[in-house]
């Protein structure tokens, strides 16, 4: 449980001093800002000018230091310069330092750093890396399930275009999204050593690129995805059957369901709707697409470290999702593929629902028997 809530108290205490921080920028005068007694770690200040000295006699004898011109930058949160850029913080060189009681203290942005690279990047990598291993070991043990129920040649339409196609279009931009933050986040420790600086340089700028050009497709699209699916994906009693004998994932008996299983609807809630809309939403404002946010550094600051979080979160859970859907279930890949499923395999993974289509319940298209002749075949036989 510690090591639970240590890296959400940094969070907490990070993003009170980034509010804090946004607080003092927008004040904008001395009277309001907190004391400033110290400096953050690290924090070399430059050689204060000996009484008398001018200017030309301390580029002789200190060259290099321009104290004069760093103490106003550092000064610049609470005494705001001049510049004509536009911007709520244009005047604002460098976030204040703030004092906060049981932290040091510290500027903003050196506390949005120091999450970034102490607890969201390993903690997150170490996450993605768990959840891959292990997806390899369950798949070394047990291989691709299902397949035991043979094919009758009947097929049950399971998704309808709609439903296909909003489910590729937030697959595709999630793909993009994915592949370009893990780059972004993780590409200067495993292909800047290998690509060099220039080349890896020119990726990441273009992956930066499609990342925010993905961003509002993702948005829009999963909207789509949770308003279609959503009614499907309501608990019943039938769940908590599933959820008392883990879905059959360690036996060869497959627990009946209806149109998804339990496992599939905590995906929906907790791996796609819930990380899916805090990532879009952080994420808008980080496009600053939103009115009223992302304006100030500190907002932009929390935004991005929530944004990271839950992107961490997501990535984890649907990698899982992706894998049931490709190599970890027979006649998975298919079915969202074509929009069908074969009778057999429908029986087997999702019965009640398939009870329930064959009652009238649920509109589905289903084909016409095919002739007694043709034997039925198993899964397995079937080409990809």
């Amino acid at each position: 449980m510690s090591k639970l809530i240590r890296p959400l108290g940094a969070l907490l205490v990070a993003a009170a001093l980034l509010a804090g921080g946004t607080a003092g920028a927008q004040a904008g005068d001395a009277a309001s800002a907190p004391a400033l007694s110290g400096a953050p770690a690290g924090y070399v200040a430059p050689a204060e000018p000996r009484p008398g000295d001018t200017a030309a006699e301390r580029r002789t004898s200190q060259p290099g230091n321009n104290a004069p011109v760093w103490r106003a930058a550092r000064e610049s949160g609470t005494q705001p310069g001049y510049t004509s850029l536009p911007g709520a913080e244009k005047g604002v060189l460098i976030q204040p330092l703030v004092q906060y009681p049981g932290a040091r203290m510290t500027t903003a942005g050196e506390a949005w750093r120091q999450v970034r690279n102490q607890w969201i990047l390993p903690y997150g990598g170490s996450l993605l890396l768990i959840v891959a291993l292990a997806i390899g070991l369950f798949y070394w043990r047990k291989g691709a399930l299902g397949g035991h129920e043979p094919d009758t040649g009947r097929m049950i339409e399971r998704f309808t275009p709609l439903e296909r196609a909003a489910h590729w279009t937030n697959a595709a931009a999630f793909v993009v999204l994915a592949l370009s933050g893990i780059v972004m986040a993780f590409g200067k420790f495993f292909l800047l050593p290998v690509l060099g600086h220039t080349l890896f340089g020119w990726l990441t700028y273009v992956l930066k690129n499609a990342h925010n050009f993905a961003g509002p497709l993702f948005a829009v699209s999963l909207t789509v995805v949770i308003l279609i699916f959503v009614k499907d994906n309501i608990a019943s009693k039938a769940d908590f059957v599933w959820l008392s004998k883990a879905g059959g994932m360690f036996s060869d008996q497959q627990i009946p369901s209806h149109r998804f299983n339990a496992g599939e609807k905590g995906m929906f809630w907790w791996g796609v709707t819930i990380p899916g809309l805090v990532i879009a939403a952080s994420g808008l404002v980080l496009d600053q697409l939103v009115p009223g946010f992302g304006a100030l550094r500190g907002e932009m600051q929390i935004a991005h470290m929530v944004h990271a979080t839950a992107a961490v979160v997501m990535m984890a859970i649907l990698t899982g999702h992706i894998y049931m859907g490709t190599l970890g279930m027979k006649g998975a890949y298919s079915a969202m593929r074509t929009g069908y499923v074969d009778e057999g395999w429908a029986k087997e993974h999702h019965e009640l629902w398939y009870d329930d289509v064959k009652a009238g319940k649920i509109p589905a298209q289903r084909s016409t028997p095919v002739a007694s002749s043709v034997a039925p075949q198993p899964h397995a036989s079937r080409p990809a």
